[in-house]
């Protein structure tokens, strides 16, 4: 089995070959929680993918809650161990049971995102609700999920069953729910409470279904869990009481383990088996789709592209377009048309447009600037006739990647750019990606200290040897350096629970800039949430993410010198009667 990289935040399996797949497992855990589920999951999808292809399962479920932030990440681990992901997420209703959800169809996958989105981006009296929340009712529920029978519901009791029986009839009148979940808690009653939900899933024409509620990979996980719980509740591991697990059962068991804790309860065991038979949905059918509007009625995309960049190299070639440029633009035209990107190209120049007719400086950089036929489009302002341009370097068909173009804005007026592109596609079809925010050493190290009780004085005096913004570990020249003794166990404990900490998500924020696009409600793809800024919003996967999954994302940067270029010309302008541009400085 191959080792994983040391940083958590990259880890990966590697190449695929290094694996066999496994025989179909009667069994299938369907309630794994990642650490994507945010200070409740204490392992990542490379632990949780790894230790179930050595404990024999073929397939893995994914129901994080109210969140599909990890699925991209278990999807491609899961493919590399060749075993099967099976996508869904768990869903905390603030009025009702919470509920296992794992679409069968692309349809049904689609009405899960657009409910999480819903959730996430409510208004509360006419405000914004507050990034990171999802609030969801059972009536938007029943409103996305009523009425169809493309996504498997999953009811999953609590803790204390009375208030579960109580509110079941109402949650199964308001949706097609056809399992409820069971799994041992370990309090002495696990049988009477399993026989409990055996027989109310009976009087109600429900099914069993077995699940460990795992939140971590191994036991040893268990006080890092623990730690998270902490800091998620804000107290300390002496205060938590009845906040932690009273065990460390919530890892992954194999498919035989589980068959044995289930044994009296057989057809629990066996409807996993049917539920992840009966979801076949995979992330592999998102298929990304450019917005249409770019390309007027009438026209093809490859036509209308040809057309803008002819006329933009008129302008750009006043005396006529020199040979060797035109053949370039037609080699360049000629290749796009083959990879069917025109529409990535017109969406860029559409954004470009609308900028320079509000007088906002943009410029198109990196690779872009290889490319005859962004300098025609007027996206970067390198021209081909004075400069050697390679656009083996933008776009390759060898290389099968997608196209790349980030372009920079006035800082100060880059606002109104992106105010116009949800404006022009609407918040459903357009959303920033992720970025995910880290635990590094020095935030690990004060959130762990907090939690083992160790003094402000003493974590602040750790945190400050830690240099640099990223790191895999707290060593022992750290603590050295901060006067601290890595005899006493307590700190040594917590220096190790800190080393655990490290590189697992905190939190979503928004990129820069990077912005998705897309013809078909983007909300039927990926959930969509608010940013912590005022509108903006943003979808629940980052660049890597975007990545794996094929999908191209649209760079609207800001750069301050372009202000700065822009008060330069209008200056010169005025006192030396010279219009310049970029391109013709």
């Amino acid at each position: 089995m191959p080792e994983a990289p040391l940083t958590p935040a990259k880890r990966t399996l590697g190449e695929e070959g290094t694996f066999a797949p496994n025989a179909p497992a009667p069994f299938v855990e369907l309630g794994v929680t990642s650490n994507f589920s945010f200070l409740r999951g204490a392992s990542d999808a490379v632990d949780l993918v790894l230790t179930a292809h050595a404990l024999g399962y073929d397939a893995l479920g994914i129901a994080d809650r109210n969140t599909m932030a990890g699925v991209v990440r278990l999807h491609g681990e899961a493919r590399t161990a060749r075993m099967r992901p099976v996508i869904g997420c768990r869903l905390d209703l603030v009025d009702a049971p919470s509920l296992l959800a794992y679409p069968k169809t692309r349809a049904g996958y689609g009405r899960l995102c657009r409910l999480l989105s819903a959730g996430k981006m409510r208004t509360v009296d006419g405000a914004w609700q507050d990034k990171g929340a999802c609030d969801i009712t059972l009536a938007m529920a029943a409103e996305a999920l009523g009425g169809v029978d493309d996504v498997v519901l999953i009811a999953v009791p609590g803790e204390r069953l009375d208030p579960f029986v109580a509110d079941l009839p109402r949650l199964r009148e308001a949706l097609p729910v056809s399992h409820i979940a069971a799994a041992h808690l370990y309090r002495g009653d696990d049988r009477a409470r399993i026989n409990r939900l055996s027989e109310l899933a009976k009087t109600l024409g429900l099914k069993l279904v077995a699940t460990n509620d795992v939140h971590y990979h191994t036991p040893a996980r268990r006080p890092l869990q623990d730690v998270m719980t902490c800091i998620r509740e804000k107290v300390t591991i002496f205060t938590a009481g009845r906040l932690l697990d009273a065990n460390a059962e919530r890892h992954l068991k194999s498919p035989a383990e589980m068959a044995r804790l289930f044994a009296d309860w057989p057809e629990a065991i066996a409807e996993s088996r049917v539920i992840a038979d009966a979801c076949t949905f995979s992330l592999d059918e998102l298929r990304y789709d450019y917005p249409r509007e770019t390309v007027p009625e009438g026209k093809t995309a490859d036509g209308y592209l040809a057309e803008l960049t002819w006329q933009g190299a008129a302008r750009r070639y006043p005396d006529g377009v020199p040979a060797h440029v035109r053949a370039t633009v037609e080699r360049e035209l000629a290749l796009i048309g083959k990879l069917d990107i025109a529409r990535y190209f017109l969406t860029i120049h559409e954004i470009i447009r609308f900028a320079r007719s509000r007088d906002i400086l943009c410029q198109g950089r990196g690779s872009a600037a290889n490319s005859a036929v962004c300098y025609c489009l007027e996206i970067t302002a390198v021209d081909p006739a004075q400069h050697d341009v390679l656009f083996e370097r933008f776009i390759s068909e060898e290389r099968k990647e997608p196209p790349d173009i980030d372009v920079d804005f006035e800082h100060e007026r880059r606002e109104e750019v992106i105010q116009h592109i949800y404006d022009k596609y609407g918040r459903d079809r357009a959303g920033l990606c992720a970025t995910v925010i880290h635990y590094r050493p020095r935030m690990a190290v004060r959130e762990v200290g907090k939690v083992m009780g160790l003094s402000e004085d003493v974590t602040s005096a750790l945190a400050r040897t830690v240099w640099g913004s990223w790191g895999s570990t707290v060593d022992g020249d750290n603590v050295n350096e901060a006067g601290l003794d890595l005899d006493d166990p307590h700190l040594k404990r917590t220096i190790a629970l800190a080393d655990e900490l490290i590189g697992m998500p905190r939190h979503l924020s928004q990129h820069v800039g990077g912005f998705i696009l897309t013809e078909k409600p983007l909300v039927e793809t990926v959930p969509i949430g608010n940013g912590a800024m005022a509108d903006r919003s943003f979808i629940e996967w980052d660049k890597d993410d975007i990545d794996a999954l094929g999908i191209f994302k649209v760079d609207v940067l800001a750069l301050g010198m372009l202000t700065c270029i822009r008060k330069c010309f209008e200056l010169i302008a005025v006192h030396y009667d010279r219009p310049l541009t970029l391109a013709s400085v």
